[in-house]
């Protein structure tokens, strides 16, 4: 059974970081894409960062480009969100999402507020 659990949200001052993780079980072959997506109240859910576990390609949306960045863990089965210099407007639900063979899992969402 694939699973995805994030953590690492919180409450946190503009300028500041945060670390999100997402633990993955479950995928029985290692070529697939993974992610994090967010959603801001009255917002529609978009992209911010993904990369490739097949070839380490990644993916971040022009809004956190120089501020987040995203990276594996050394067994490729956690997925790190490093954020810094965080805005008041990145402040959303953080979801995790994988696919693949064309499948997409979602984890259940963290939340992270930036304060000014």
């Amino acid at each position: 059974e694939v699973q995805l659990v994030e953590s690492g949200g919180g409450l946190v001052q503009a300028g500041g970081s945060l670390r999100l993780s997402c633990k993955t079980s479950g995928f029985s072959f290692d070529d697939y894409y993974i992610g994090w997506f967010r959603q801001a109240p009255g917002k529609e859910r978009e992209g911010v960062s993904v990369i490739s576990d097949f070839d380490g390609t990644t993916y971040s949306a022009d809004s956190v480009k120089g501020r987040f960045t995203i990276s594996f863990d050394n067994a490729k089965t956690t997925v790190y969100l490093q954020m810094d210099s965080l805005k008041l407007e990145d402040t959303a639900v953080y979801y995790c999402k994988a696919t693949d063979l064309g499948i997409d899992y979602w984890g259940r969402g963290t939340q992270v507020t930036v304060s000014s």
